[in-house]
C-alpha cells in the first residue's frame, strides 16, 4: 500500500486538479498522516515525462532519475535548514545552530529560478515544507511570487498549523484538507511495514499513521518512555527527579522540538486521566489504562481542567528560550499537586 492508497480520495482530488491546475496548492492535515509524501508523489508525478495508467510518476524516465538524485532542474524543495539532512547538532566547535526557519534568503534565491525557461519546456514545481516554518518576512517575500502567478509553476504548501500562516497566503492557496485515513487502513498500511502492536501506536499517534510507524520503530521512544515512567507516579513524582530525567533525555535527543514534544505528550496524558475520570476509556495511552484509572481517581475534575489551561502556556513557552530544567521542574510540580496526599503509601 503506497501513499495515494493510503491517501485515495485525496489522490484523487489531486488528480482531478491536473487539466486546470491552480498556481499556488496548500494541503493541510494532522501532523504524521502522509501530506508532504502525497505532496512529493503528486509533485513527481508532474514533472514524470512518461506517467503510469494511475497518473503516479514511472520512476524511470529521465525526470523521475533526476528527482530521485535530488537534482531536477525543474523543482525545488524549500525547508528550514534544521530539516535539510544531517546537519550535525550545530551546537560543538562554534557551528551556527541550524535554523528552524524557512528564512527570507531561501525565498530570495529563487529570482533566478523563477525567471528562467523550464527543462524541456514541461513544469516547474516548488514544494514548501512545513509551510508553517515561514516568518512573516519570508512570507511577505514569497506573497509577492504568489500575487503574479508564472505560467507552468506550481507553490505547493505542506502545513500541519495552516492557522501560522498569513490570511494573505492562504487566500492566494487553493486548499486541500488531508483527512486521517481510515483506522482498518490504516493499520494495513502499518502492517505492511512490519510495525508491530499497530493499534496501540495508532492511538497515540492519535491516527497518523506514519507518525505511528515513527513511534513503534523507536525513534520517539526514549523521550516517550521517560516521559510516561515519571507520570505514572502522580503524586509520588519527585518533581525535580523527574525534571532531571527528562532534561537529559530532551538535551540528548537531535531532533527538533524536543521540549515541545514532551509538552504535547503531557497534554495527551491530560486528556487520558480527565477521560479516566469521567470513568471512559484512554484516547491515546491504550498500554496505560489501568495505572490512569488508578491515578484519576486521586484528583478533581477542576484541577485537570485548569492543568489543562496551564499547559496551553507552557506550549507556547517551550517555542521561547528558556532553561528547559527550570521549565521542567514547574511542569511536574504543578503536575505533582494534582494528586491527593499519598496517606497510605498507594499513589
Amino acid at each position: 500500500m503506497n501513499i495515494q492508497d493510503l491517501h485515495e480520495e485525496s489522490w484523487k482530488q489531486l488528480d482531478g486538479w491536473r487539466a486546470r491546475l491552480p498556481h499556488s496548492l496548500l494541503l493541510t492535515g494532522p501532523r504524521g498522516i502522509g501530506k508532504f509524501d502525497l505532496a512529493r508523489v503528486f509533485a513527481e508525478s508532474l514533472l514524470c515525462e512518461s506517467p503510469l495508467p494511475s497518473r503516479a510518476a514511472c520512476g524511470s524516465c529521465p525526470a523521475c532519475g533526476w528527482l530521485a538524485h535530488g537534482n531536477h532542474p525543474d523543482f525545488r524543495r524549500i525547508q528550514p535548514e534544521a530539516l535539510a539532512g544531517d546537519d550535525g547538532d550545530g551546537g560543538e566547535g562554534g557551528k551556527k545552530k541550524p535554523s528552524q526557519q524557512i528564512i527570507i534568503d531561501q525565498i530570495r534565491a529563487l529570482d533566478d529560478f523563477l525567471h528562467v525557461g523550464t527543462h524541456r519546456q514541461g513544469m516547474r514545481v516548488l514544494l514548501f515544507h512545513p509551510a508553517e516554518a515561514m516568518n512573516r518576512h519570508t512570507a511577505n517575500s514569497l506573497l509577492k511570487s504568489l500575487e503574479e502567478p508564472i505560467p507552468g509553476t506550481l507553490f505547493l504548501l505542506v502545513s500541519s498549523e495552516p492557522e501560522r500562516l498569513l490570511p494573505t497566503i492562504r487566500s492566494r492557496c487553493q486548499r486541500l484538507s488531508i483527512p486521517l485515513p481510515e483506522t482498518s487502513r490504516a493499520r494495513g498500511w502499518l502492517a505492511e511495514r512490519g510495525i508491530e502492536d499497530a493499534a496501540r501506536w495508532l492511538a497515540l499517534a492519535g491516527g497518523s499513521p506514519l507518525w505511528a510507524a515513527e513511534l513503534g520503530s523507536g525513534d520517539e521512544r526514549a523521550l516517550l518512555d521517560a516521559l510516561v515512567t515519571e507520570l505514572a507516579k502522580g503524586g509520588r513524582v519527585d518533581p525535580l527527579a523527574a525534571a532531571a530525567v527528562a532534561d537529559r533525555v530532551v538535551k540528548a535527543d537531535k531532533r527538533p522540538a524536543s521540549l515541545r514534544r514532551v509538552v504535547e505528550w503531557g497534554q495527551k496524558w491530560l486528556v487520558d486521566l480527565i477521560l479516566a475520570r469521567a470513568g471512559q476509556a484512554p484516547r491515546y495511552f491504550l498500554a496505560q489504562a489501568a495505572p490512569l484509572a488508578r491515578l484519576a481517581g486521586r484528583t478533581e475534575l477542576s484541577g485537570l481542567l485548569a492543568f489543562s489551561r496551564k499547559a496551553l502556556q507552557y506550549r507556547l513557552q517551550c517555542a521561547q528560550p528558556l532553561n528547559s530544567r527550570l521549565f521542567l521542574e514547574d511542569f511536574f510540580m504543578n503536575y505533582a499537586a494534582l494528586f491527593e496526599p499519598v496517606r497510605d503509601g498507594h499513589g
